[in-house]
């Protein structure tokens, strides 16, 4: 049988895949990272992989005039969701994938970076990131959207009205980060660094909260993430 394929794209090393790298090669899939410090994504065949993740980083949409690479990725990614093909964003690649349903990209009120819980929205059809109910997860941006028409909000905060979305099966949008390992979370302190600095946040509670929540939200997330998975409809 043929492996399944995706795509993840890449804009800093530690922030991969995570959690959900054994997860997806537990389902079958092989697992293929587009660098964009190395790699154009508008060379991409946006309709080739089975499975495309548009991962985080530390820039933003509106930093596109700066780093090009944001209008590629949207670009890619208007073509990948007008065919309706599973699609996966992670903070920066849910901010992306709402740029590319046409939403607004803007600052929020205050950068949101530490850990906490999601106000999960009520679903007819139960919502896909139930398993994260009263569970602290890493929140790590500044920027936020506009609910892109045609998608269902699925989790809020006090800062933040739209923590993910989705579009039918095939479409997940989460401004948080579900995939994040403790045990490769100093690399985000060591990473982000400067950015701690600047928005005077705490290192060490950050580290303390990992340690205490990491174990709990990779559990989790394996479980959501897999049924995600089973849902999406073979090609």
């Amino acid at each position: 049988m043929t492996a399944r394929t995706v795509q993840a794209i890449r804009h800093v090393g530690f922030e991969d895949l995570g959690s959900f790298a054994p997860v997806l090669r537990d389902a079958g899939y092989e697992i293929e990272y587009i660098d964009v410090a190395e790699r154009d994504p508008g060379d991409l065949d946006p309709l080739a992989a089975d499975l495309l993740v548009v991962l985080g980083g530390p820039i933003g949409v509106n930093d596109h005039v700066a780093y090009p690479v944001v209008t590629e990725e949207i670009r890619l990614l208007r073509t990948r969701l007008s065919a309706d093909l599973p699609t996966l964003g992670i903070c920066l690649g849910a901010q992306v994938m709402a740029a590319a349903l046409g939403a607004e990209v803007y600052p929020g009120p205050a950068k949101e970076i530490g850990w906490s819980v999601l106000d999960l929205a009520d679903m007819p059809a139960g919502n896909p990131l139930a398993a994260l109910d009263d569970l602290p997860v890493l929140h790590w941006h500044g920027d936020t959207f506009g609910l892109p028409r045609g998608c269902e909000r699925l989790a809020s905060t006090l800062l933040c009205a739209n923590q993910g979305f989705s579009r039918g099966p095939h479409v997940l949008a989460l401004q948080f980060h579900p995939e994040v390992l403790q045990a490769r979370f100093e690399h985000w302190l060591l990473g982000h660094a400067n950015e701690l600095a600047a928005a005077g946040v705490s290192p060490v509670k950050l580290r303390r909260d990992a340690e205490r929540y990491g174990a709990r939200l990779e559990a989790a997330t394996a479980g959501l993430f897999s049924d995600w998975l089973v849902s999406l409809a073979p090609r």
